[in-house]
């Protein structure tokens, strides 16, 4: 009797320590994602050369470009991501992927013009030892009355 008792409050105990570092990274991943938009708008692309995979590749209402077109763009501002301005945010983890949904109004200068845009960001991510490492961002031009799902 004792035995399953103990079992069963290790099995308990077991099911609470998966889910707290679900969420747990959830947030980790969340708040990645906002500083991700902070270093896209100051232009730092030692700290984004980081987080982006070496594979990753990004889906712009112009084009799909690999990680070091996408590092060009942002430090020679061709594209200055000025302000994304979050409106919601979704995470999922599977595994040791995470996916993001940003619904944001970006505020962008395109050569040398100020566009304000409603965009639906998705971004996915893969654990790679420690650390999170963005695989693709997606930009969905969206109306400012959509919602994302959680």
């Amino acid at each position: 009797m004792k035995k399953a008792i103990f079992g069963l409050l290790l099995f308990v105990l077991t099911i609470q320590l998966s889910f707290a570092q679900k969420m747990n990274a959830v947030e980790e991943v969340k708040e990645l994602s906002k500083l991700k938009w902070q270093w896209m708008a100051d232009k730092n692309v030692d700290k984004l050369a980081a987080l982006f995979d070496d594979k990753s590749k990004f889906v712009h209402m112009s084009g799909t470009w690999k990680k070091n077109e996408e590092l060009d763009i942002i430090k020679t501002g061709r594209i200055w991501y000025k302000n994304a301005a979050i409106h919601d945010v979704a995470v999922e983890i599977v595994g040791d992927v995470a996916i993001v949904w940003n619904r944001i109004t970006l505020t962008a200068d395109v050569r040398g013009n100020d566009a304000v845009t409603e965009f639906t960001v998705t971004e996915v991510y893969k654990k790679q030892k420690k650390d999170w490492k963005m695989l693709t961002m997606t930009f969905s031009s969206v109306r400012d009355t959509h919602k994302i799902e959680h």
